[in-house]
Parts: structure tokens; sequence; C-alpha cells
């Protein structure tokens, strides 16, 4: 598994920059109307499902547990399409959809960096970016009646958050598959 991560470590990065960018304009644009983070949040959320769904797949011969992977980007994907097809949905409505996109990934990502606490070092970001995902999630169900801007800088600093985590998990498997083939 370490070995076909460590090879596929660039979608990670994706991942992982793909957040950071939408996490920043969200911070940009704080006064961003609810419709314009309707399409930014199922943009990223797709460009994401897509991304995951190609690990997991990529995976397949060498992880008998690919389908996890497989299964966040499905996940994403659905959650990225839907957001774009019916961008008119209410706030609530959103903040709901967006907090079990997020404890789904989140537990998810937890049961992967379980799986690679043996193989790897840097499992702990993406166990904390599980973790991070989850009490996104739980906090915006908890608090729903978050006002429009709190519920953008809530999503801007987990997406920054989320994706320097991915982006220091992929450098870190990058550096695995060098150390591989040097020794090789």
């Amino acid at each position: 598994m370490l070995r076909s991560l460590s090879r596929y470590w660039w979608l990670l990065a994706l991942r992982g920059a793909a957040a950071v960018i939408f996490g920043i304009l969200a911070f940009i644009w704080p006064g961003l109307t609810l419709g314009a983070l309707v399409i930014l949040f199922g943009v990223y959320v797709l460009i994401d499902g897509v991304a995951s769904l190609v690990a997991g797949f990529s995976h397949r011969e060498e992880n008998g547990r690919w389908w996890v992977t497989a299964l966040e980007g499905v996940v994403g994907i659905l959650a990225g399409v839907l957001t774009l097809v019916y961008p008119g949905i209410t706030a609530v409505l959103l903040l709901y959809f967006i907090a079990a996109w997020a404890i789904i990934t989140g537990v998810l990502e937890l049961v992967a960096a379980i799986r690679l606490r043996e193989e790897i070092d840097g499992e702990w970001a993406l166990g904390l970016s599980g973790l991070i995902s989850i009490f996104l999630g739980v906090g915006l169900i908890v608090f729903p009646s978050a006002g429009a801007l709190a519920l953008v800088w809530m999503i801007g600093t987990y997406a920054i958050l989320f994706g320097g985590l991915l982006i220091y998990l992929a450098f870190k498997l990058r550096n695995e598959d060098k150390l591989e083939l040097k020794h090789a």
C-alpha cells in the first residue's frame, strides 16, 4: 500500500492544493454570497472527489481496501454534482449537506490513517485531517444558525488546514518513494 500511495503522492498534493485555494478564496471574499459559496464548494468537492476516486482505483491491485478511498471519491463527486445541479438550495440545506460530507469524509480518512499507521510515519496528518473534517461537520450541525460570514470563515479555515495536511502527507509520501528508489 505504501508503494502505491507514494507513487501517486501527487494526487494528495492536488487535493491539498485545491483545498488551500478554496480556503484562501473564501477569506479573500468574505462578503461572498451564498450562491457563490455553493458554486465554489461544488467545484472544490467535485475535484476532490475525482482525485480520491482515481487514487482509490489506482490502488486496487496493491491494496484490498482501495474501496475506502474510492468510496470517499464517490461521496465527493455526488456532493459536488448535487451542489452544482441545485445551486439555489437554502442556507440550512447547504449547511447540512456540507456537514454530512465532512463527517463521512472524516470517518473514511480516519479509517485510512489507522490502516497506514504501521506503514508510514506521517499517517497522523491524514488522521488529523479526518478529525478536522468530523469537527467541521459536527460544528455545522450544532450551530446551524451561524451567519453566512461565519460559515464562509469556518469552511475557509477547514479547507486551508485540511489542504495543508494533505500537502504535507503528499510530500512525505513522495520522499518515501525516493527513499525506496534509492534502496531498490
